[in-house]
């Protein structure tokens, strides 16, 4: 070995070294990738392999397409609906443009601050009351109101959030055992099979007037935590939401392979432990398809039984802002509009990232 070859020795070493450290840390990347992509931030990715040392062409073309074309979509959309939007003259008005939609946004949240701000002082005026009562002896004319000022647009967004939250569990605790029995007895498919086709195409502005008659006539007071309008619209969020669900769980548990079935029955295994160990984490896949589809369906039934029902959520606000008619309102529905595809984004992501801790799918 001579001289050169010897001082060239270490150098080697060390770019072996640092190749090794670079493959580990590409592979870390790639694992956070499903992730990142879980939370629409799939453009990190490319990024930290550059940093990391990777071929920056490579991952700018893959950053272009993470994040730059999205970009590009949204901006020409932009720039068509502020071009076009004062073209097109309505009974309200002219239809607002996106800095018009944006101004109602500020608009709501101001309300919404004013209208906690109305809450806190009325409280405290209550307070000041009750204890200048207390300390004149008087404490028998002490008394606790609850506030009762209108909701305001983010109050309304929380109550279609636990509006279809209630529907679409009670949707979900029906529908996974009917499908889980569905999909391990023939007899019961060929049974239920009818009616769920029957009932799966029913708008939920049919039901809705079956649901509002028998809700009103089991309750006959009107509950300050659960109103009827709040109960209808949870109760048509059900009906519609649940077919999904029980129809990909028929589906899931039905394609499972026969011999995790016959396996069970070799070790005589109960029914319930088969459905837990065997049945459910082999159909987990296609059985969060179904709770996604069914969360989707949920939240677009919602609104429409909102506005019928009058529940205090979305679909009200848009109702309320149709009827108003003022030169506000178009902006309004279409903050609303623009919420309730935002939420419904979310919302779906969140099942993603439930499907990816429950049934180690792949994420796309």
């Amino acid at each position: 070995m001579t001289a050169t070859d010897a001082m060239h020795l270490p150098d080697e070493a060390t770019e072996k070294a640092r190749a090794v450290r670079r493959d580990r840390l590409f592979s870390r990347i790639s694992r956070l990738d499903p992730y990142l992509n879980l939370v629409a931030l799939g453009w990190v990715s490319p990024l930290l392999k550059i940093v990391a040392g990777d071929n920056p062409s490579v991952q700018l073309g893959e950053l272009w397409r993470s994040l730059g074309l999205p970009a590009l979509g949204i901006s020409l959309f932009l720039a068509l609906w502020a071009l076009t939007a004062p073209m097109v003259q309505t009974s309200l008005g002219t239809v607002p443009g996106p800095a018009g939609v944006w101004e109602q946004v500020e608009s709501l949240y101001a309300d919404h601050v004013r209208e906690r701000e109305k809450e806190e002082a009325f409280y405290l005026r209550q307070d000041k009351r009750n204890e200048k009562l207390v300390a004149a002896g008087k404490a028998d004319k002490v008394k606790h109101r609850s506030y009762t000022g209108q909701p305001t647009y983010l109050d309304q967004i929380g109550t279609s959030l636990v509006t279809v939250a209630l529907g679409f569990g009670i949707a979900t605790l029906f529908a996974v055992p009917i499908g889980i029995i569905c999909g391990l007895s023939r007899s019961a498919t060929a049974a239920l099979n009818p009616l769920i086709q029957i009932f799966k195409p029913v708008s939920p502005l049919a039901w809705l007037p079956i649901v509002t008659m028998i809700v009103s006539a089991l309750s006959t007071t009107n509950s300050e935590m659960f109103p009827k309008s709040f109960i209808i619209s949870a109760v048509t969020v059900t009906l519609c939401s649940l077919w999904p669900t029980l129809i990909n769980t028929a589906l899931g548990v039905a394609s499972i392979e026969k011999d995790l079935i016959n396996v069970g029955r070799v070790l005589n295994l109960s029914w319930s432990v088969k459905v837990v160990k065997l049945v459910l984490p082999s159909a987990m896949p296609l059985i969060f398809t179904g709770l996604r589809l069914s969360l989707g369906v949920g939240w677009m039934v919602l609104i429409a039984a909102e506005m019928l029902a009058q529940n205090p959520g979305l679909g009200k606000f848009v109702w309320d802002e149709f009827q108003n008619g003022s030169s506000q309102s178009l902006a309004k529905i279409m903050v609303a509009v623009f919420t309730i595809g935002i939420i419904g984004f979310l919302l779906d992501r969140v099942m993603m990232a439930l499907q990816t801790m429950f049934s180690f799918a792949e994420t796309r």
